[in-house]
């Protein structure tokens, strides 16, 4: 191989690694925010882990983030919580910088 067959094979190595982390973070980001909002909904234990799993199935299913908060939303506004789209968004963010550190460190 040439240098710059090497370095073709080096981009697409990297770029998938890439991928792959972001979708491990947003998978994990999504878990624990829809644990966050389990505990703002009262649900604590199995009842919680159900209820991220649905966060996780709405974001996997093609629905991605915005998917998330809209269901957040709902579900929230719905159970009479009084949480805006804005504070929703801001700890997707939070979590998500905190997953990403953690997945530089595995």
């Amino acid at each position: 191989m040439t240098t710059f067959d090497d370095r073709e094979k080096a981009f697409e190595n990297r770029f998938a690694h890439d991928q792959e982390l972001a979708f491990r973070a947003e998978a994990r980001r999504n878990r624990k925010v829809g644990l966050w909002a389990a505990g703002l909904l009262g649900r604590t234990g199995a009842e919680a882990e159900t209820y991220a799993a649905s966060v996780l199935a709405v974001a996997t299913e093609g629905g991605g983030s915005e998917a998330v908060v809209q269901k957040l939303l709902h579900d929230l506004q719905a159970a009479n919580v009084h949480v805006s789209e804005h504070q929703i968004r801001r700890e997707m963010e939070s979590v998500l910088a905190q997953v990403i550190e953690r997945l530089k460190v595995e």
